[in-house]
C-alpha cells in the first residue's frame, strides 16, 4: 500500500473514530443538558415556565433522573436541600412549593402527594443502586407518612387524597389523577408487602378507567369523586384534559404499557397527526385548544402510542415542565 493510501486510511479512521466518540458524547447529554438548565448549585430544582419557584414535584423528578445517570454527587445534592427546605418534621411529609422571591418562601404549608412518593420512590432506587440503607430508611419514613397522612377509604374505595389537607370535603373529595403514580405504588408493595398499597394500585385503576367524559373519554386534570360513588371533573378546576393529566398515561404506561387503560388516550391522539394534537381538551364542551402540544407533551404521546425515541434532546424551547416530561418518558421507556 502506498504512502498516499495508508494516509487516507488514517485519516477515515480518525473520522469514523471522531464520528463514534461524538455519538457517544451526544449519548450522555440530555442529564446534563437538565442539569445546566434546571438545577441550582444549592440542589433546587427550578420550575422556568412558573417563575422559578422549586416544588416536590421537580425535586421528586430529578431525583429519579439522578439515580438513572448514576449521578449521586447531584443526587445527594438535591436530597439534602429538599429534607433541609421543605421536610415539615411533624408530619414526615414535605412542604408542596417553594419560593425564593417571597419573604416566606413557603407560604402554603400543605404537602402534594405526588412530589412526596416520588421523593420516596427516587431514594428506594437511590437505595437499590448505591446500597447505602439510609435512602432506604428515608423512603421507608415517607412512605409511612403518606399513609397515615393522606389515604383514606372513601365511597367504597381506598384513596391517596392529593395532599394531606383541603381535598376532603365530607361529602365528596377531590383528586388528582395524575397523582396516581402506579410504578412508585408498585414498588412500595413489593419492599412492605402492605396490603393498602394494592388495594390503592387496584382501585385507582378500577377509578382510572371510569373517568372519561366529553367526546375525547379522557379524565380531566382534576376530579370529584362523590360519597355515593359517582365522578364528575372537579368544579373547582376547568374540565380539561390538560398538563396535570397527561402525566396519568406516563405512570400507566410506565408500570405497563399494555394496560388497556390507555385505550382512550390512544384512540383520541391517533385522531390528529402527531405536529397538529391540541394541547388539551374541554371535556364538557369539547372545544380542543387553539395550540398544539409542545415537545414535552409530545413525549407522553409517542410512550403512549408505543413509538420508541430513545435518549430525547432537551432544547432552548423546553422549559422545566417539557424537558421533565421528556426525560421521565424516557425513563419510562426503560422499564
Amino acid at each position: 500500500m502506498s504512502l498516499t493510501k495508508v494516509k487516507r486510511v488514517v485519516a477515515a479512521t480518525v473520522v469514523l473514530v471522531g464520528l463514534l466518540s461524538a455519538s457517544v458524547a451526544q449519548a450522555g447529554t440530555a442529564w446534563d443538558t437538565y442539569k445546566s438548565r434546571f438545577l441550582m448549585p444549592d440542589g433546587r430544582i427550578v420550575d422556568t415556565g412558573n417563575k422559578n419557584v422549586s416544588h416536590t414535584e421537580g425535586q421528586g423528578f430529578a431525583m429519579l433522573m439522578a439515580v438513572a445517570n448514576d449521578d449521586r454527587a447531584s443526587f445527594d445534592k438535591m436530597w439534602a436541600w429538599t429534607e433541609k427546605t421543605l421536610k415539615n418534621k411533624d408530619s414526615g411529609l414535605f412542604y408542596w412549593r417553594y419560593n425564593p422571591v417571597e419573604p416566606d418562601p413557603i407560604p402554603d404549608k400543605n404537602d402534594a402527594t405526588d412530589g412526596d412518593a416520588l421523593i420516596a420512590w427516587a431514594l428506594l432506587k437511590a437505595d437499590a443502586r448505591w446500597h447505602d440503607g439510609r435512602y432506604g430508611a428515608a423512603s421507608d419514613a415517607i412512605t409511612k407518612a403518606l399513609v397515615s397522612h393522606t389515604v383514606i377509604n372513601f365511597a367504597g374505595y381506598r384513596v391517596m387524597l392529593p395532599g394531606a389537607k383541603g381535598f376532603n370535603l365530607n361529602s365528596y373529595v377531590n383528586l388528582n389523577p395524575s397523582y396516581f403514580i402506579f410504578p412508585a405504588w408498585q414498588a412500595f408493595a413489593d419492599r412492605s408487602h402492605l396490603t393498602v398499597w394494592r388495594d390503592l394500585i387496584r382501585d385507582a385503576k378500577t377509578l382510572t378507567g371510569k373517568m372519561g367524559w366529553g367526546e375525547a373519554n379522557l379524565p380531566t386534570d382534576w376530579v370529584a369523586l362523590a360519597a355515593d360513588g359517582k365522578m364528575q371533573p372537579a368544579k373547582e378546576w376547568p374540565p380539561r384534559m390538560s398538563y396535570d393529566a397527561i402525566r396519568i398515561p406516563l405512570y400507566i404506561a410506565w408500570q405497563d404499557p399494555n394496560s388497556a387503560l390507555l385505550t382512550p388516550w390512544r384512540s383520541w391522539w391517533q385522531k390528529f397527526s402527531r405536529s397538529q394534537t391540541p394541547a388539551w381538551v374541554n371535556v364538557t364542551t369539547n372545544e380542543a385548544a387553539p395550540y398544539n402540544m409542545n415537545e414535552g407533551q409530545l413525549a407522553v404521546r409517542d410512550l403512549t402510542l408505543g413509538t420508541k425515541n430513545g435518549e430525547p434532546q432537551i432544547t432552548a424551547q423546553d422549559d422545566y415542565y417539557s424537558a421533565s416530561l421528556k426525560m421521565l418518558s424516557w425513563l419510562a421507556e426503560q422499564r
